[in-house]
């Protein structure tokens, strides 16, 4: 319940900002902020270091943890991301290693903030949230995939933190 109450509040505040012809750039530096606010504890990572990170083949990779719904997964995700449920993360990562690096990300960072919180007070050791998630790493025309192919369209999660999306950004309605 938590969870969602704070989902609507920052969904309320980026609406209340938008309507008031605030720039995109406020409603990210606002839900960054929100992030940070209420998972303190959770590490972040941008997606420049992720980014480079995937792309360092001398390092362990990450196991990447797709913390959206069935339906935002399906229309696209980080290639190599573990879809678990955000409420029940515990059960979806118990095969990975306690001490696997493990970098949760969703539609801007709530929910993947959630499971990163939850998995590390289960005995996850090496776990992070990516800073904007999926909805910033497309923003930033990144790669990503849908059933093995690449794509650039993003679920919007709903038409409120859709604004997040640049307007170069296909979205699925």
């Amino acid at each position: 319940m938590k969870k969602i109450l704070v989902l609507a509040g920052a969904a309320l505040a980026i609406l209340l900002w938008a309507r008031s012809g605030c720039s995109q750039d406020l409603s990210w530096s606002a839900v960054l902020k929100g992030v940070r606010a209420e998972f303190g504890d959770v590490t972040q990572i941008s997606t420049d270091s992720l980014a480079a990170w995937m792309a360092d083949s001398s390092r362990a990779q990450p196991v990447l943890i797709d913390a959206r719904t069935p339906e935002e997964y399906a229309v696209s995700h980080i290639e190599g991301a573990v879809r678990v449920d955000p409420d029940n993360p515990v059960l979806a990562a118990s095969e990975i290693r306690t001490d696997a690096p493990i970098v949760a990300y969703c539609s801007v960072g709530y929910r993947s903030s959630s499971v990163a919180q939850q998995l590390a007070e289960q005995g996850y050791t090496n776990v992070v949230n990516l800073e904007g998630s999926i909805f910033k790493w497309a923003n930033e025309g990144r790669p990503l995939v849908a059933e093995g192919q690449p794509t650039d369209t993003v679920h919007p999660f709903n038409a409120v933190w859709g604004r997040l999306l640049s307007r170069d950004v296909p979205r699925d309605q």
